[in-house]
């Protein structure tokens, strides 16, 4: 009876290891991530998972510390190696130097260095980085609109403002770049532009356009929305609208769903954080497939 009640006694605390373990495993298990590469290819944050071809949200600055301090030991270890994903393609790599789970308004963001012999990081121009796959065939297309592609692309943000009962004398822009989602060598443009609508209001365009089966543009995805003084938080400065905070801009493109066409990855600063926005092209259309953020602290 002895000798029974010993095995009994020695099985559960085999039982106990194991499953100790197990659940020690999942803890760290490092899944296929999305990051958005900013602050001059110096700054990495999480935009999803991918789960199955899905995306998924990730770990939150404003969850609870023990969940991001589980994930910054997971993917935030000094040395560790992303891959650089700019032009839809891999174009160098993002390394990770530091984090800090209980810094006040960064606890999930990591510091990072970005080295690319192509991608030049700076200011509204970021990227995106992953452990997941990258397709080697994918050739790196990222650039600014030549001045034809440019004309007709304000013709076209210029009839969005007119929709909105706007006629803007002069129309600024965020950002205007071309790339190339499925590698067949033609141009998707993305666009941030803004107007003046009066000293202490301003009208914000996003759009994505893509050349029709007649060869021109038009626009495929399409956001518009009007900000004024009155409307931020208290403390807060049209002035910071006009440098780019509130604006949907974009990040790079990435076929994380293996389909042969990039998905556009955007982000949108707020005052206590950051938005992450995914498009997915059927056609001529555009839809937005994943939203999410990340918070970094009160303003």
């Amino acid at each position: 009876m002895k000798n029974r009640n010993l095995f009994i006694g020695l099985f559960a605390v085999m039982l106990l290891s194991l499953s100790t373990v197990a659940a020690s495993a999942q803890k760290t298990a490092v899944k296929p991530i999305i990051f958005a590469v900013s602050g001059d290819g110096k700054s990495l944050e999480p935009i999803a998972y991918i789960s199955k071809g899905k995306l998924e949200p990730p770990v939150s600055g404003g969850d609870e510390a023990n969940l991001i301090t589980a994930f910054n030991k997971t993917y935030y270890k000094p040395g560790t190696v992303y891959r650089l994903i700019f032009g839809s393609a891999n174009a160098g790599t993002v390394t990770v130097k530091s984090s800090n789970a209980k810094a006040e308004c960064s606890r999930n963001v990591a510091t990072v260095t970005t080295s690319s012999p192509k991608a030049q990081l700076k200011g509204l121009v970021e990227g995106l980085a992953t452990n997941a796959p990258i397709k080697t065939t994918t050739v790196s297309y990222r650039r600014k609109p030549t001045a034809a592609e440019k004309d007709e692309i304000d013709a076209l943000a210029k009839a969005e403002f007119v929709k909105q009962k706007l006629t803007p004398k002069v129309m600024r822009y965020q950002n205007l770049t071309a790339l190339d989602i499925d590698n067949d060598g033609k141009a998707d443009f993305v666009g941030s532009y803004w107007v003046e609508i009066d000293k202490l209001t301003r009208g914000l365009l996003f759009f994505i356009a893509t050349k029709d089966s007649k060869g021109k543009y038009a626009i495929g995805y399409q956001e518009y929305r009007s900000i004024d003084q009155a409307s931020l938080m208290s403390g807060a400065e049209i002035k910071m609208v006009d440098d780019g905070t509130l604006h949907e801009l974009l990040l790079d493109a990435y076929d994380f769903d293996g389909d042969g066409t990039a998905e556009i990855f955007t982000s949108e600063s707020s005052f206590e954080g950051i938005g992450f926005y995914v498009y997915h092209r059927s056609g001529a259309k555009w839809t937005r497939v994943f939203e999410g953020s990340n918070y970094h602290c009160g303003f």
